[in-house]
C-alpha cells in the first residue's frame, strides 16, 4: 500500500460537496484529515491518502477536475 500527503485547497463553491467521501468511496482511497479550515467562503485541507498506487493517482486526477487544487505536502503533518 502506498501513501502520499497532499493538501486540497476547496473554492467557494466546492466547500459543502462530499468530494473526500467520494474519494475514498470511488476510488478505494483511505483518506486520513490530518489538518483543515474550512468557512462558507474557502476550505483547505491536507490528507494521507493510502491504497494502490494507481487508484490513489486516479482519485487525484478526478479530484482536480472537480476543481479542487491539489498540492503534494512534505515533511511531517503534525509536527510541522
Amino acid at each position: 500500500m502506498a501513501k502520499r500527503q497532499v493538501m486540497f485547497t476547496f473554492p467557494e463553491q466546492l466547500t459543502k460537496e462530499h468530494i473526500i467521501y467520494d474519494l475514498g468511496l470511488q476510488f478505494k482511497v483511505v483518506t486520513n484529515i490530518r489538518r483543515a479550515d474550512v468557512t462558507e467562503n474557502k476550505g483547505w485541507v491536507v490528507l494521507e491518502l493510502e491504497g494502490i498506487d494507481e487508484d490513489i493517482e486516479r482519485g487525484i486526477i478526478w479530484v482536480t477536475s472537480k476543481g479542487v487544487r491539489v498540492d503534494p505536502v512534505v515533511g511531517d503533518i503534525i509536527e510541522g
